[in-house]
Formats: structure tokens, C-alpha cells, sequence
């Protein structure tokens, strides 16, 4: 029978942990879709400096519901090269003082009314097909999951009152603020999640387990426990995303070492806000939690530069850019954002739109001069283009299965889109290539008019591209029907071109060798430039 009680007790506290935890995710799920692209925003345009990157690490942290989602994001924005390593630090602060919402949230104390909330949650997704509705019932349903995991866990904890092993640990946590601090940190990097280990410290402070000055060193560690999901987002991204991460876990370091030095103080700060404004004991841990994140932050914000030029004495190095390499897609984004991964995706097509159009400069230089380093760098570029093609479909197609607004699903499908076509101008690319290889290897020569007709024609090509991208970067609909119109001089120059090499061909002034490379080279700028109008056309149909 004790076994099974003991069972029972088990089941009772790792289900409500599991319950906790799926409702912390399933809340900051529905509060993201709820934000949608401001969210993407609010890290693009909100770090200028380090006090916004505060205010948007707390703001981003409130809208995900956790701060291990913050600071993942922020290490792939800084491993892809869209933040520095002194916006991250605001960042990666600000998002320790937005975790603590959630504490003042369980402080609130409605956890018999969870299972209601769940049911009205349950409702809004079930029974109505408007998708904010569906985004606000996702909302409501993780909330009260959060709520009802808290109650179970609660429920499992009480017990521990009649064992004198637990009263004895919690005894030498009293006397010993490290042992509570080592716990906290422990328990937090077992679950990776601060807000479900602070949340049954507060369960187990409310029943009466412990006291002050043995909860709060565990409150202290579970700071330092959840900076290990950062650690672990930075193994194997650039130098700068490690330090990034690193700076997460000084800057939490610092600030437990600063409160253990001023600990009793603390204490009785703590106890007398509990006695002044009558707190109930999860909202005294709550008000702990957010004084210590929120001091952290004042004590360590002047000191940024600081942190950072230790982290980079830490961690030394140049960082090596690889050129070629998918800068942009960080599946991390997908689980964490779809929103912010889409515009990560929109970046990386981009990039991929530059590598081509440096492709093409070097085509145009090696038709020219016909010197080999143009010619080496082609194949190259085509291999980066082919390697960015996988990658980005393949991340597109796993941000597919998420949920996306209607402009996103627009943008979703204008990237796939052009993402072929910049694929297929590679290999139009590097047909020009070795066509002006096989032209230098069998020396044939083109005739001056015909070098000249054809300088017009890529010129009008790359023309064309270039404006098709800056339609697609800009979204402007008169640029892309301006690509339209280069485009029929395309054709019309190709066909005119066709018609002067049968008359050079006439004359003989043109080998039967010559020509074929000739044509050839013709159609596939002019393929180029169908490809080019694709991708404005893409842009106008999203008008």
C-alpha cells in the first residue's frame, strides 16, 4: 500500500510538472501568434541600445512566457549577425526581469479556478474558426494547465512535511545559503525552465516546507540554473553567439554573489514587504524574485562594455566569416518563433539573391577577359547557390507546419518561389562558364560586333536581375513591373541577335563553332531574364 501511495505521490508530481510545463509553452505559443510580426520587430528595431534592449528582452520574454525562449532567440540573432554582442547583454537582461512575471502570476493564487479557465480555453479553440479567437484560447488553455500542473504538484508535495530527511535539508539550507543556491541550480538545469522550478519553490513555501532564508538561495540558484539552455544554444555558433551566452551566465552569477554578500538584508527586506503589504507566501516569492532580477540589472546595466570586453578576454578570436555558409536559418527560431524564422528565411533568400548576382558580375567579367580567376570563382558561387537552395527549402518547408498569418503564408510562398528561380539563374550561370571555357579551349573567336551585341545583352541581364531583387527586398510593385518591361528587350534582343548571327554565319564571318557557343550564350541570358521577371511577377501578385 505505501508503495503505491509513493507511487501515486510520483506520478502525481512529474504528470503536474509536465502539465506545468506544456502550459507555460502552450501559453507563450498563443501570446506570440497573438503578437504576430511585432515580436520579429520589437528584436529588429528595439536594440539600439542597451536600455531598449532591456525593454524589448522583458517584452519579448512576457509575450514568450519564458526567459530560456529570449535568450535562444538572441543568441541565433547574434550567431546570424543581426545583433552585437552589447545588444545581446541588454537583451539577455531584460529577459531575466520578464521571467518574473510569471512568478507574480502564480502569486495570484486562482488555482481553483483552473480547470474552469482549461474549459473556457478548450471552447475558444474548439467551437469557433476565427484563428485569434483559436490564438486567445490557446492563451487561456495554457494558463489554466499552468494553474492545474501547480495544483497536482502541490498536491503530490505535501506529504514531505512527514519526512525528516526533507526538514533536515531544509534546515542546513538555512544555515547554509550555498547548498540552496547548488540545489536551485540543479533543479532548474534538469527541467531547463526557471519558471517551473520557481513556481514549486513557491508551492513548497506556501505549505510551509521552508522558510525565507532557505527558499531564497534556491531562488538564487534556479537564476543560475536556466542559463544552460543558452549554453547549450551557442555549442557550435560563432564566436560572438558563445560570448553572448557566456555574458548570460556572469551576469547571473554576479548578481547571486552580490545578493549572498547582502543576504541577511535581503532577508529582512523581503520579510518586512511580506508584513507591510500582507503578501501571501507565492507572492512574496514572486516580489523576491522580481527585486533580485530587477536590481541585477540596475547594478550590472552601466557595466555592459565591461562584460562584454571580459567575455571577449575569455573567449579571444577573430570571428571567421564563412562566406557561403547559411547565415540565417536557426531551427530554434521555427520551435520558438515562426514569425521571427520567416524573417530569417526572407534574410538568408536574399543573401542567396546577392551570391547570384556576384555570380553573374563574374560571368560578365570572364566573358569579357576571359581571365581564370573569374573562372574559378563561378563554379563557387553555383555550389553556394545549390548549397542555400537545400537549405532554405528545407527550412521553409519545416516552417510550413506551423501556424503563419495571411501575409506571412504570402511571404512563405513568394520565398519558395524565388528561391527555385535564383537556383535555376546558378545554372544558367554557370552554363555561360562553360560555354566561355569551351570557347578559350577550341579558341574560337566571336567578331567584334557580335562581343559588342553581347556586352548589351548581359549588361540588360544583370540590369534586370538586379532590379527584380530590389523589387522582392522592397516589396515595390513599380520596380517589379518595371522588370517586365527590360525584359521584352531581352526577348527582343535575343531574337535580333539570332537574326545577325545568320547573316554573319551568310557572310562567313562566323565559324559554324562560334555561333553555337554564340546562341547559346544568348538563350541562357535570356533564360536569365526570365527567371528574373518570375520573381517580380511573384511580387506583383502579392499586390
Amino acid at each position: 500500500m505505501i508503495v503505491l501511495d509513493l507511487q501515486t505521490l510520483l506520478f502525481m508530481f512529474f504528470g503536474g510538472l509536465g502539465i506545468f510545463l506544456f502550459g507555460i509553452k502552450y501559453m507563450g505559443d498563443g501570446l506570440q501568434r497573438t503578437a504576430g510580426d511585432r515580436l520579429r520587430e520589437i528584436l529588429d528595431r528595439f536594440t539600439t541600445n542597451p536600455l531598449m534592449g532591456v525593454l524589448a528582452g522583458i517584452v519579448v520574454t512576457i509575450l514568450l512566457q519564458t526567459s530560456t525562449g529570449t535568450t535562444v532567440l538572441t543568441i541565433g540573432l547574434v550567431n546570424a549577425g543581426f545583433m552585437t554582442l552589447k545588444q545581446s547583454i541588454g537583451v539577455i537582461m531584460g529577459a531575466n526581469i520578464g521571467t518574473t512575471v510569471t512568478a507574480f502570476i502564480i502569486g495570484i493564487k486562482i488555482s481553483k479556478y483552473a480547470l474552469p479557465i482549461i474549459a473556457v480555453g478548450t471552447f475558444l479553440i474548439f467551437f469557433f474558426k476565427n484563428n485569434k479567437v483559436n490564438n486567445y484560447g490557446q492563451v487561456l488553455f495554457g494558463f489554466g494547465a499552468l494553474f492545474y500542473g501547480l495544483n497536482l504538484m502541490g498536491d503530490a508535495l505535501k506529504p514531505l512535511k512527514e519526512v525528516q530527511a526533507f526538514a533536515d535539508l531544509t534546515v542546513s539550507m538555512s544555515e547554509n545559503a550555498l547548498l540552496g543556491v547548488l540545489i536551485g541550480t540543479i533543479f532548474t538545469m534538469a527541467v531547463q525552465s526557471s519558471s517551473a522550478s520557481i513556481g514549486l519553490l513557491q508551492t513548497l513555501f506556501s505549505q510551509g516546507l521552508m522558510d525565507l532564508n532557505a527558499a531564497l538561495p534556491v531562488l538564487f540558484g534556479d537564476n543560475i540554473g536556466t542559463t544552460i539552455t543558452a549554453v547549450l544554444a551557442a555549442i557550435g555558433a560563432s564566436i560572438t553567439a558563445k560570448r553572448a551566452a557566456l555574458t548570460h551566465v556572469i551576469f547571473n552569477l554576479i548578481g547571486t554573489v552580490i545578493v549572498l554578500i547582502l543576504f541577511k538584508p535581503f532577508v529582512i527586506l523581503i520579510s518586512k514587504l511580506q508584513v507591510s503589504m500582507d503578501l501571501n507566501p507565492e507572492m512574496t516569492i514572486a516580489f523576491a524574485h522580481g527585486i533580485f532580477n530587477v536590481s541585477n540589472t540596475i547594478i550590472q546595466l552601466p557595466f555592459i562594455a565591461i562584460l562584454a570586453l571580459i567575455v571577449i578576454k575569455i573567449i579571444p578570436g577573430q570571428e571567421s566569416a564563412i562566406e557561403y555558409k547559411a547565415l540565417h536559418l536557426d531551427e530554434r527560431f521555427i520551435r520558438e518563433s515562426p514569425s521571427i524564422a520567416l524573417g530569417q528565411g526572407q534574410k538568408e533568400v536574399l543573401r542567396m539573391a546577392e551570391l547570384a548576382e556576384k555570380g553573374l558580375e563574374e560571368v560578365g567579367l570572364y566573358m569579357k577577359t576571359q581571365e581564370k580567376k573569374h573562372g574559378e570563382l563561378i563554379p563557387q558561387f553555383e555550389d553556394a547557390i545549390n548549397n542555400l537552395d537545400r537549405k532554405i527549402t528545407d527550412y521553409l518547408v519545416q516552417l510550413s507546419s506551423h501556424s503563419l498569418s495571411t501575409e506571412d503564408s504570402k511571404l512563405h510562398s513568394t520565398l519558395l518561389d524565388t528561391v527555385r528561380d535564383l537556383e535555376r539563374i546558378g545554372d544558367h550561370m554557370e552554363n555561360i562558364m562553360e560555354l566561355v571555357e569551351g570557347k578559350i579551349v577550341n579558341k574560337v573567336k566571336f567578331s567584334d560586333s557580335a562581343v559588342e551585341d553581347l556586352d548589351k545583352m548581359f549588361d540588360l541581364t544583370l540590369s534586370t536581375y538586379r532590379q527584380a531583387i530590389k523589387a522582392l527586398e522592397t516589396r515595390n510593385v513599380e520596380e517589379a513591373r518595371a522588370v517586365l518591361e527590360k525584359e521584352d528587350r531581352i526577348d527582343k534582343m535575343e531574337r535580333e541577335l539570332r537574326k545577325k548571327h545568320i547573316i554573319r554565319l551568310n557572310e562567313n564571318r562566323c565559324t559554324g563553332s562560334a555561333g553555337i557557343s554564340y546562341v547559346d550564350i544568348v538563350s541562357n541570358l535570356e533564360r536569365i531574364g526570365d527567371h528574373a521577371v518570375n520573381i517580380a511577377e511573384v511580387v506583383i501578385g502579392e499586390d
